[in-house]
């Protein structure tokens, strides 16, 4: 009977050790693969927002969907206007003259050095194959037309295992249902909420 006993409570000594160490495991785990995941995210949102800057220096506006973005950076061209001259000085007395060129916008995009091609920009890492959310519009702000962006994904899309409310116990500002994004479209601001 002795004997049994000793067993039980080694079973229950062996079942406590490992709930204790699974509830300790458990945050470490979430906030390791957290960062990782956001980090992916984060960089993947820096890479199109600049794409999102040349194709606006393209062509005025930002790019509505990636397939748009895509076809302008890899056809569209870039001009480069050189004056000759000064307009500003009243001394001045010759002719101002305007000189344009224009540059491939491929080049710029290799100057760049993505992680991912074009055509993968839109993914969203270890989304599974979703894409980032995208909108762009033209807004009247302050009395002037300006282009807006806003590229994101909610964090539920990428954080796999980890995308439930529960981890929300481990970090108070964590919520799957907040994505990460860049852009407004309310104001003509590029700024990613996790800066």
């Amino acid at each position: 009977m002795r004997l049994v006993l000793n067993v039980i409570l080694l079973l229950i000594a062996a079942v406590l050790a490992y709930l204790l160490y699974a509830s300790i495991q458990e945050p470490i785990a979430f906030s390791n693969e957290r960062k990782v995941r956001e980090e992916a995210v984060k960089s993947r949102l820096i890479e199109i927002r600049k794409c999102q800057e040349l194709f606006r220096d393209i062509t005025g506006e930002f790019a509505h969907n990636f397939d748009t973005l895509r076809d302008v950076l890899t056809t569209g061209k870039f001009a480069l206007i050189a004056v000759i001259g000064d307009p500003d000085d009243p001394n001045f007395t010759g002719k101002i003259t305007y000189d344009t060129t224009y540059l491939p916008a491929i080049d710029s995009i290799k100057n760049l050095k993505l992680s991912a091609s074009l055509d993968s920009l839109r993914y969203v890492p270890y989304g599974g194959g979703a894409t980032f959310d995208i909108q762009s519009d033209v807004i009247d702000y302050q009395s002037t037309e300006v282009p807006v962006v806003e590229v994101g994904a909610r964090r539920k899309v990428f954080m796999g295992y980890y995308a439930d409310k529960r981890f929300a116990r481990y970090d108070k500002k964590y919520d799957p249902e907040k994505p990460i994004k860049f852009g407004n479209m309310g104001t003509p601001n590029l700024s990613g909420n996790w800066e």
